[in-house]
């Protein structure tokens, strides 16, 4: 990786900003004990956040154009998820730039999911408690899910007494949300493809 190179994502893995400036700040190689197994490395920052992210390529030089590994990974959402809940989740993984439309996103997700495992009537309010009842969810996990609830409650009503979120109330609320899907979809998936091989 080359001085002067800007790494091209789509989006920033810290803050989602879209096409965001990520500027060289450092780059080495590296081999094993062995002078085998050589890799390129790069740190780059953000221009929007100023946080780092780490990209790995094969070889002693590269131009950047083949890296193969970065860190922390791009968010995006497993397939095992349903269409809906997916999709609000992906928006909310890209409005982390915009934390109160991320936060509301968040929610929408787990609306989603809910009513996608049968909870249709009423209010979120009530089909959180009623997935709590029917032991879909632990009553921790309900409680989280309340907090996400009203933390966008505060942001759809333009609540004057709510304070607007931050990134780390956004990232709260999107971890919320990727952590439920990975319970109700993505772990049972891979058990049941585990029990089928």
């Amino acid at each position: 990786m080359k001085n002067g190179s800007q790494l091209p994502l789509e989006r920033c893995p810290h803050c989602g900003v879209s096409r965001p400036t990520l500027k060289l700040l450092w780059h080495g190689q590296s081999t094993d004990h062995s002078g085998q197994n050589q890799h390129s490395w790069a740190i780059y920052r953000c221009e929007t956040c100023g946080s780092v992210v780490l990209a790995r390529a094969p070889g002693a030089e590269s131009d950047g154009n083949d890296i193969d590994q970065i860190w922390p990974t791009l968010l995006s959402v497993p397939e095992s998820v349903p269409q809906r809940a997916r999709e609000f989740l992906a928006q909310a993984y890209s409005s982390l730039g915009a934390p109160a439309g991320a936060v509301m996103l968040a929610a929408s997700a787990v609306d989603a999911m809910l009513k996608d495992k049968g909870y249709r009537e009423g209010t979120l309010n009530g089909r959180i408690d009623a997935a709590a009842e029917a032991h879909l969810i632990t009553t921790e996990m309900a409680s989280w899910a309340h907090e996400i609830r009203l933390d966008a409650n505060d942001q759809r009503h333009a609540d004057e007494l709510a304070e607007l979120p931050d990134l780390a109330d956004a990232s709260k609320a999107i971890e919320f949300a990727a952590a439920l899907a990975q319970f109700m979809y993505v772990l049972p998936a891979r058990v049941k493809k585990g029990r089928n091989v």
